[in-house]
């Protein structure tokens, strides 16, 4: 079944160079292209996408601004950002407003197909070098006034191992294949860390991971 995405990004040659790295992916397709934000709700009512790839920087309403409204009457399309902002804390507002991964406009064809098998699985994707990032804002914000609580939630040793390798950025798959797991069981474990956790994205398990010490900028 092909995955259909909708391009938001107000610049013509990057959106001409995104289709064309997207349709030579087998499984998706480009359904539709907007260059302004403000268009971005009306398109994606209307051409339901599966993923919106979504710019931060453009006239008029912005991708932030934008992402809000649509999560607001869309919540079910996955939206991966794609930009060339590196700064932490403008990252970890895309997180809390509703994206489901973050990619810099420099990432490969690699990475790019990487993010989007994962939403297109409805798990979230952080670039490493955007997971160090988020990690570090993270340690910057303090203590948080739920972390006693959250210490009451015991995982298992494995929970912990693949919390570590979801924060890391790690698709289902990968980790599954670096512990010896079946896919099953590492969705298996990591649906249970969540319901546990009371925490569904992976922003809020990166903020958990780093004020609980269970991972560090060195890991």
């Amino acid at each position: 079944m092909t995955c259909n995405l909708l391009l938001v990004d107000d610049h013509l040659l990057i959106r001409a160079g995104v289709k064309a790295l997207v349709n030579d992916l087998p499984g998706y397709a480009v359904i539709g292209e907007v260059e302004d934000g403000g268009q971005l709700v009306e398109a994606a009512e209307r051409l339901q996408p599966d993923i919106i790839l979504l710019d931060l920087s453009m006239r008029h309403t912005g991708g932030l601004e934008a992402l809000r409204q649509l999560k607001a009457v869309l919540p079910h399309s996955s939206v991966l950002i794609l930009s060339m902002h590196t700064d932490p804390h403008l990252i970890m507002q895309t997180l809390e407003s509703g994206a489901h991964g973050y990619l810099l406009k420099d990432t490969s064809a690699v990475e790019l197909e990487q993010a989007l098998g994962a939403l297109r699985n409805n798990e979230r994707y952080l670039s490493p070098a955007i997971a160090h990032t988020v990690i570090n804002q993270a340690l910057n914000r303090g203590p948080d006034p739920c972390a006693t609580q959250a210490r009451q939630h015991n995982l298992t040793e494995r929970q912990l191992e693949i919390l570590r390798l979801i924060v890391r950025g790690k698709s289902t798959r990968e980790i599954a294949c670096g512990l010896g797991l079946s896919i099953k069981t590492v969705e298996t474990h990591r649906a249970q860390v969540m319901k546990r956790l009371q925490i569904h994205d992976v922003a809020g398990l990166v903020l958990f991971a780093v004020r609980e010490q269970i991972i560090s900028l060195d890991d």
